[in-house]
């Protein structure tokens, strides 16, 4: 397991993923930009104060939408992250597992869908890890338990699903529960890190990836027979 996680984190500084990296990133920045601009604009055009206070409200609504700003990149950077990740999971397949048959892409519906929970699944882990900041003495455990169950999930399933139907990658996570859930609160420690947090939806694929690799071998699962659904 933890020579999987190495090998996803060292996929991260190939071409590929730095690609998606800084595509998704660079679409986060613009977006947190323009509703910095927009709330900023429309607060001070419909709200009339006194010029001193007008500009006390500016600044320090400045600030709050940038420290705002900061605590939401990593859930919209995984939103739109989301849209790439069939890309990534394609190419560590490609690249690390030649011989296999390759995983089918999501449906485009589906593949929203899973972006969207993605987005969700992320916000709750960073106003969990927000609350935590905030009130001293909450026991991390819960936090890494808690998450470590959700991420480990939902990315074993998105790279399951790739070569067989969902209630059949529901049925594998299941049976390798422990494994999955341990694989989680690696990825649950990343998405804990400031920063390091914007790597979390391509470092958790990878991994996942080889994680439903080496389940599916050691399970016997054949995954000539299984590549179609």
């Amino acid at each position: 397991m933890l020579s999987a996680a190495g090998q996803a984190f060292r996929d991260l500084f190939t071409p590929p993923f730095r690609a998606v990296l800084f595509k998704c990133v660079g679409f986060t920045i613009g977006l947190l930009a323009l509703l910095i601009v927009g709330i900023e604009w429309t607060f001070s055009y419909f709200v009339q104060w006194p010029d001193w206070i007008e500009k006390s409200i500016q600044w320090l609504g400045g600030l709050a939408l940038v420290v705002g700003s900061i605590f939401l990149i990593a859930p919209v950077t995984s939103l739109i992250a989301g849209l790439y990740l069939d890309d990534i999971a394609a190419v560590v397949e490609r690249v690390h597992y030649p011989a296999d048959p390759p995983g089918q892409e999501l449906p485009t519906l589906q593949a929203a869908g899973v972006a969207l929970r993605f987005f969700i699944i992320v916000l709750l882990v960073s106003l969990i890890a927000l609350f935590l900041l905030l009130i001293p003495g909450i026991n991390l455990i819960a936090f890494y338990l808690g998450n470590g169950y959700l991420l480990g999930r939902e990315y074993f399933e998105l790279a399951a699903m790739r070569h067989v139907p969902p209630a059949e990658a529901k049925t594998l996570r299941r049976a390798n529960r422990l494994t999955v859930f341990l694989g989680g609160m690696i990825i649950a420690g990343i998405a804990s890190v400031p920063i390091l947090n914007l790597i979390t939806p391509l470092f958790a694929t990878g991994f996942m990836v080889r994680m439903y690799k080496g389940i599916a071998r050691s399970s016997g699962l054949s995954l000539a027979a299984h590549a179609a659904k």
